[in-house]
């Protein structure tokens, strides 16, 4: 009797650490490819390091979805070229254009902003009250962003008055030399490109925010991709979009899902 609640005790210990071992081992978490534009301060690169406000939020995502990213920067054309066409690719802080709604799985929110276009402080000569008024103007965007399509299509900016670069850190330098006489960004998301350019806020000006610039960007991947990747990534969401890191974010409550 006595050796057989002996043995059963043993049987017990052992059960109970196996399983304890099998709690504490660290979970190997499964790469996945992401790529992304820069955009400080959502987007940065610092010592070889990706991170930023943005990619907090995806990592924290990531991280519930058992997923560890692999980055992968590039100019925005060339970073959605590759999510819009090759499966199981990650995007992130994306505009979420009738465009592109039939192209990507979309996941997430990941952040809100209100774009308007802004100029200089010293360029006096620069008069916008109405929208119609931006034709006479050079205005800068980042090549295939959401902000381009627009001026192209909904505010027909002539060609001739329509620079395109691959990225916002390029669009700001343009228009600090005098080679743009506006750009699209948000007054929220600048304050990188001031130091960078060393300027103050004093120093530039928002003269217009039509309301069509207002977004909210998202994570996505490409129509097609894995559905048991698009659930487990969508599930993720779900757990971390009431983070206070989230939240601070956005600057509001995300109702809207996919």
């Amino acid at each position: 009797m006595r050796s057989s609640a002996v043995g059963a005790w043993k049987q017990f210990k052992s059960a109970v650490l196996l399983s304890t071992l099998c709690c504490t081992l660290p979970v190997v978490a499964e790469p996945l490819r992401v790529v992304l534009e820069l955009s400080p301060p959502h987007q940065t690169l610092e010592s070889g390091k990706v991170g930023g406000l943005t990619t907090t939020v995806v990592e924290a995502m990531l991280r519930h979805a058992g997923l560890t990213p692999v980055y992968e920067v590039y100019p925005w054309a060339r970073a959605f070229r590759i999510a819009a066409t090759t499966p199981d690719v990650l995007i992130y802080n994306m505009a979420r254009t009738p465009e592109r709604e039939a192209q990507f799985e979309w996941i997430g929110i990941v952040n809100s902003y209100k774009f308007g276009l802004v100029k200089l402080r010293e360029r006096k000569d620069i008069k916008v009250s109405q929208l119609a008024d931006i034709k006479h103007y050079v205005i800068g965007a980042q090549r295939d962003d959401f902000s381009a399509e627009w001026l192209r299509d909904a505010a027909k900016q002539p060609p001739n008055k329509l620079e395109l670069q691959p990225d916002v850190i390029e669009t700001w330098r343009m228009l600090v030399n005098g080679k743009l006489d506006l750009m699209i960004d948000d007054p929220k998301a600048i304050d990188d490109m001031l130091v960078k350019y060393n300027l103050a806020r004093r120093d530039v000006e928002f003269v217009i925010f039509p309301k069509e610039l207002e977004q909210q960007t998202w994570i996505a991947l490409k129509k097609g991709s894995s559905p048991e990747l698009v659930q487990r990534l969508r599930l993720a969401y779900q757990k971390i979009k009431s983070d206070v890191a989230h939240q601070n974010v956005m600057g509001q409550v995300v109702t809207k899902t996919h």
